[in-house]
């Protein structure tokens, strides 16, 4: 593509002579922005996907993939076996959710009360996985798991009693009382979602019927799948069997979150790209510069015989190879900073005792990254069609240029 002669006078612009000192400075500049822009866009491109990807796992761990809750009647009995007749791939399991006060140590906290059924469920071995204390082999009848933060902030420990408030009153004859029930906690967890481990308690199936004041007919039913992305599709294929059924996917409880999630990775992209397309004006900059300051030896090359055309080539070869090689040590920079992050990210909180990613906001304990090849390829690719139509433009210039009206003062 490039011929040698092409390659020397490319080599030579891109060592400027001392009194172009000026030109050394825009070059330098012009790298350090590719860089750090295609570096920059790699980490937060790596760190997006990493939070959207860690959020989805935990949630699709804790949450059923889609629920279905009675709306005008029960859920009944043929309902449920026409269900798993014609989804046989389902795994439904019975559930009660609800809202409760803990209650231990002259502290209290609301919590969101989930039922477990004990068994290989999807849900419940998640659970299992993530027991940090206890053994969830002793989560039986009267026994509860919960969250580590909310152990912690309620100063509680495996074999610890606690009292569990429901939002469900009965009445007595001095009026309307909150059911309340005694658990002993059996086990621990930490999901890695702060959210969850502060703000979830896990009872028995039996216990919540107890708590919540209702039967096995209130139950609702909770369907893991194989491939949870097709959640929405079998949604609606179950919304035509009961019109008297509340059914919602596990993207449907979180459609908010990760819209915004999304909406903020793609502005993310663009404004970061800009970084890219101002360091790109600063190759256009320096190439005119440097074209002017060659004026007398481009009409030398010409007078010598060499085309337009392969002056031009070795004057973009010129931008090109600035952007070319800082695109390549940006997408180096970018996926070794996005691989060690954490690590990163817990140097300087330890140093500067800064807390760059509290996990009360960002919902994880830790900061994710997922490094993309594609993602990665698709940044260089657009850095290097940036950095090439920033060197065409000035080089073009050379086509136009009058032998003899350059000369013409030497």
């Amino acid at each position: 593509m490039f011929d040698r002669v092409e390659r020397l006078i490319s080599s030579r612009n891109l060592r400027p002579k001392r009194k172009e000192g000026f030109l050394k400075v825009i070059s330098l500049f012009s790298f350090l922005g590719i860089m750090l822009g295609v570096a920059i866009l790699i980490i937060v491109m790596s760190v997006m996907n990493g939070f959207r990807n860690d959020l989805t796992d935990k949630i699709l761990g804790f949450n059923p993939h889609i629920t279905i809750q009675p709306y005008n009647n029960k859920i009944t009995q043929k309902f449920k076996s026409e269900l798993k007749n014609k989804f046989k791939s389902f795994e439904i399991n019975e559930s009660l959710t609800g809202e409760a006060v803990v209650m231990a140590n002259d502290l209290a906290k609301g919590v969101i009360v989930k039922s477990v059924k004990e068994g290989n469920s999807k849900n419940f071995n998640f659970i299992k996985k993530k027991i940090i204390d206890g053994d969830i082999k002793n989560f039986t009848i009267n026994k509860i798991v919960i969250g580590k933060e909310l152990a912690i902030d309620l100063d509680l420990v495996v074999g610890d009693k606690i009292n569990l408030m429901s939002a469900v009153f009965f009445s007595t004859p001095v009026g309307k009382v909150p059911i309340q029930q005694n658990f002993e906690i059996a086990g621990v967890f930490s999901s890695g979602f702060f959210e969850f481990d502060q703000n979830v308690v896990l009872i028995n199936l039996e216990d919540s019927y107890a708590l919540f004041n209702k039967s096995s007919k209130d139950i609702n039913l909770e369907v893991n799948l194989k491939n949870p992305l097709k959640a929405n599709f079998y949604k609606h294929e179950i919304e035509k069997m009961s019109e008297n059924l509340f059914v919602y996917s596990w993207s449907d409880m979180n459609k908010s979150f990760f819209s915004a999630l999304k909406l903020e990775r793609n502005m993310m992209f663009i404004i970061l790209t800009l970084i890219i397309i101002v360091a790109a004006f600063n190759i256009i900059s320096g190439l005119t510069i440097l074209i002017k300051n060659k004026t007398r030896e481009i009409a030398i090359f010409k007078t010598l015989g060499l085309s337009n055309r392969s002056i031009t080539k070795s004057f973009f070869l010129t931008g090109f190879s600035i952007g070319l090689f800082a695109t390549l040590v940006g997408c180096i920079l970018g996926t070794i900073f996005s691989y060690y992050i954490e690590e990163i990210r817990f140097f300087i909180s330890t140093t500067f005792d800064l807390e760059i990613f509290p996990a009360d906001i960002y919902f994880l304990d830790k900061l994710p990254s997922d490094i993309n090849p594609i993602s990665i390829f698709f940044i260089f690719i657009f850095s290097i069609f940036i950095t090439s139509i920033a060197s065409y433009f000035p080089a073009k210039i050379i086509s136009k240029m009058n032998v003899i009206k350059a000369l013409k003062y030497e």
